[in-house]
């Protein structure tokens, strides 16, 4: 079988419905849009969310709170998870970025203290939690605000 030989299986193709051709075809005339009124003429029918002049329900129910544009997230990282370095090492958001334990570090970073951390390192972040720098210090590490 070549690729110009190909074919639909029968019934899968359907003859579009040729609407306004005359009254034998069962579409003629009205074209299926009924009499007069809004949705018989041509660029007819109500916008999204219209409910024929009622309160529309986007309207009736009550808004709440804001979104506030400016806010920023910072990557999160848990002291547990910097077990993964070797003693002594100093931690950027580009290393964290290079292991994979975050995702991106244009908003900068937080380092909060869930988990227990082994090892004495150099961490060098944007905020910390106070338990994540007092578990840091405990290590025998320091925590450095960037």
């Amino acid at each position: 079988m070549k690729l110009h030989e190909l074919r639909a299986v029968p019934g899968a193709n359907k003859a579009p419905k040729r609407k306004g051709r005359g009254a034998a075809t069962g579409q003629g005339k009205t074209a299926g849009r009924g009499m007069n009124g809004q949705n018989s003429r041509s660029g007819g029918g109500v916008r999204l969310g219209f409910e024929g002049g009622q309160m529309p329900l986007y309207r009736r129910i009550p808004k709440r709170g804001f979104t506030n544009i400016w806010r920023v997230e910072p990557a999160i990282v848990n002291v547990g998870d910097l077990n993964v370095f070797e003693d002594g090492a100093e931690i950027t958001a580009e290393l964290l970025k290079e292991k994979g334990l975050i995702k991106k570090t244009g908003s900068g970073l937080k380092v909060l203290g869930n988990g227990k951390l082994e090892k004495k390192l150099t961490v060098k972040a944007g905020k910390f939690s106070k338990s994540a720098a007092a578990a840091i210090e405990q290590a025998g590490g320091k925590a450095e605000v960037i």
